[in-house]
């Protein structure tokens, strides 16, 4: 990435301090999300506008470049953890549906400037998770049972395509990585943490798309499941579906170590199914208590 970056900006010169910023940009975001590629380079294009050559009054790169380079590096950091931490607080229903996002009280409630906090409200906008606003503030958006339909039937074509491509192409440490997570899971469940539980469920779906090596369903598959994450964190609500994804889980994990490819695309497609239902589910039941 970085060897694309100098090369685009600067192909003649071997001296490309200039570039420092954008580099530590491409460094925080790839270490941050290693396996997202997708939410790594819808950040990385977001922030790469901003950023300029460091260059003295000759045309020559400034002495104190290193330095420039070191601030952008915590400015990105920033933006990864308001991001990170908005995005949580939305799908975690910290911030309900509909909540209007005031600048300043946010940034003060996160310990942050409000530029790293805009530039998080446009990413999340793009995930669907804020909704823009002219001449208002923006706000969290609402689930759309319809919407939701839609999204996951989406989600379960690319998940299954990925279990079957997974099964066949899972490495002994592809395998291992996913039986260590089942049995996180099975833990945090034990444990009752829904927030762990979430955190490492999200982390098998992944795991499961990145064994299967195909980098543009990789691509698809993370814009949608940042999409998914309000949804799919709204289903652990019934303690009856967290019961059923478990099971599920260990079923899916059976097939893939087996290497049956139909049965573990099959399993995972439906394990996504069954997450809308239980989205749908708890969507009406919202709905009939605002009602009433």
């Amino acid at each position: 990435m970085l060897q694309r970056v100098f090369a685009d900006h600067n192909p003649n010169s071997s001296d490309c301090i200039q570039y420092l910023p954008y580099a530590c940009h491409c460094i925080v975001i790839w270490t941050e999300f290693p396996h997202d590629r997708g939410r790594s380079a819808a950040m990385l294009t977001g922030m790469s506008e901003s950023v300029t050559p460091i260059r003295g009054k000759r045309g020559r790169p400034r002495k104190d470049a290193a330095k420039a380079g070191a601030a952008v590096l915590r400015r990105a950091a920033l933006h990864v953890r308001a991001v990170e931490r908005l995005r949580a607080m939305i799908v975690q229903g910290e911030l309900a549906p509909g909540t209007p996002l005031v600048e300043g009280d946010l940034a003060q409630a996160l310990g942050l400037s409000r530029t790293p906090l805009r530039e998080a409200v446009k990413l999340l906008a793009q995930e669907g998770l804020i909704e823009l606003r002219a001449n208002r503030s923006a706000c969290v958006r609402a689930l759309d049972a319809a919407e939701v339909f839609e999204l996951f039937e989406a989600l379960a074509g690319f998940e299954r395509l990925g279990a079957e491509l997974a099964a066949t192409r899972l490495t002994p440490a592809g395998l291992r990585r996913l039986e260590d997570l089942q049995a996180t899971i099975e833990q945090e469940h034990a444990a009752g943490r829904r927030e762990a539980y979430y955190a490492a469920n999200r982390a098998i779906h992944r795991a499961i798309i990145e064994a299967a090596q195909n980098r543009p369903l990789a691509q698809a598959h993370a814009a949608l499941l940042a999409r998914a994450e309000q949804a799919r964190f709204l289903a652990l609500k019934f303690a009856h579906r967290w019961e059923e994804s478990i099971a599920e889980h260990r079923a899916i994990l059976a097939a893939l170590a087996e290497r049956d490819a139909p049965r573990a695309g099959r399993l995972l497609a439906d394990h996504v199914a069954h997450t809308a239902e239980a989205v749908t589910q708890a969507l009406a039941a919202e709905a009939a208590l605002r009602a009433a």
